[in-house]
């Protein structure tokens, strides 16, 4: 028995909600998938401020903020409210994910690609919050840590996979660059892999612990910092060929590879700005939030090497063969 066909033996009130849902990409389908990008963004901002003001442990256990308390105490501080914050922000995402899972499970046929997509994002947030109690348990393991801003990357690269694909139409896709293109810019995307990867290795050997007691990663942090930028300048450079070229591809490349570009200079000038400044916490805050962002634009930027096949129109019969 098929979904639809349960809906409709299903109780007044539910069957109503089921058919309140949306059917087709509308504006609610378009505002949660942005939702969906927009908080995903944003925990990893209030995730950085929770480390770069020493408050990993303001909280020092996990689910709970103490062994006797859901919540922070007025004893913990401000470092306290801080984590404890950050930990409620979680409920919000696990919101927006039900809520867009919600808008596209009726589109489950038509458009399997938004309801996998928004699946594994509702499934993968809770796993994100386990990693993060995790970082809390090994008494902010460096690695570890690493692994939750990873992990927070991961999930901005499939919300902003989601935003591409409302837009797009649904249906099988086919390549609309050629492949020298297309291979340049799946070199820029793994080069966007390496540069938050040795960043989250960089900040791992820096002095933001996220708590004084916690340790470092025994990295040299200078050696870090040179390091960091050979594949942040690297992609730089292709970035600003694909840019180049792209005013003679389709599907807007311009436009996205354009967003990609303006996201890696001001992500350079944060960078240097935060290492000759001795890493004041706004802006390597800041530093941390345009490195997803950069993610993100490098997914929209991937995502339009393809798009979809459109059927050829048939002439109609003449009269002959009628």
């Amino acid at each position: 028995m098929s979904a639809d066909t349960s809906v409709r033996s299903a109780p007044t009130g539910l069957r109503r909600l089921w058919e309140w849902l949306p059917d087709s990409v509308d504006r609610r389908v378009i505002v949660a998938a942005w939702a969906t990008l927009v908080v995903q963004i944003g925990i990893v901002g209030t995730g950085g401020l929770v480390r770069l003001t020493g408050s990993g442990l303001g909280c020092p256990t996990w689910p709970q903020c103490t062994e006797d308390s859901l919540v922070a105490t007025p004893e913990m501080g401000v470092h306290g409210v801080i984590e404890f914050g950050n930990r409620l922000l979680t409920f919000v995402l696990v919101a927006v994910a039900i809520i867009t899972f919600l808008f596209v499970v009726r589109m489950r046929r038509d458009r399997r690609d938004l309801f996998w997509l928004a699946l594994v994002i509702g499934l993968y947030v809770p796993l994100q919050a386990v990693i993060g109690g995790i970082t809390v348990l090994t008494n902010l393991n460096p690695y570890v840590v690493g692994l939750h801003y990873f992990a927070s990357v991961i999930l901005v690269a499939l919300a902003a996979a989601l935003v591409v694909r409302v837009y797009s139409e649904p249906g099988p896709r086919t390549p609309v660059v050629p492949r020298w293109f297309a291979a340049t810019a799946w070199s820029a995307a793994a080069l966007v892999v390496v540069t938050v990867v040795v960043g989250i290795l960089v900040t791992g050997s820096g002095p933001h612990a996220g708590d004084g007691g916690a340790a470092r990663n025994g990295l040299n942090p200078e050696f870090m910092q040179h390091l960091h930028s050979w594949p942040a300048y690297a992609l730089f450079a292709v970035t600003l060929v694909l840019f180049a070229v792209s005013f003679r591809m389709p599907a807007r490349l311009p436009v996205w590879t354009g967003l990609l570009l303006g996201v890696e200079l001001l992500q350079i000038v944060v960078g240097l700005w935060q290492a000759r400044t001795g890493l004041p916490i706004a802006l390597v805050n800041i530093h941390m939030v345009l490195a997803v962002m950069l993610v993100a634009a490098m997914t929209a930027v991937v995502m339009h090497l393809t798009a979809p096949v459109r059927e050829p129109v048939r002439a109609p019969a003449s009269p002959a063969s009628v």
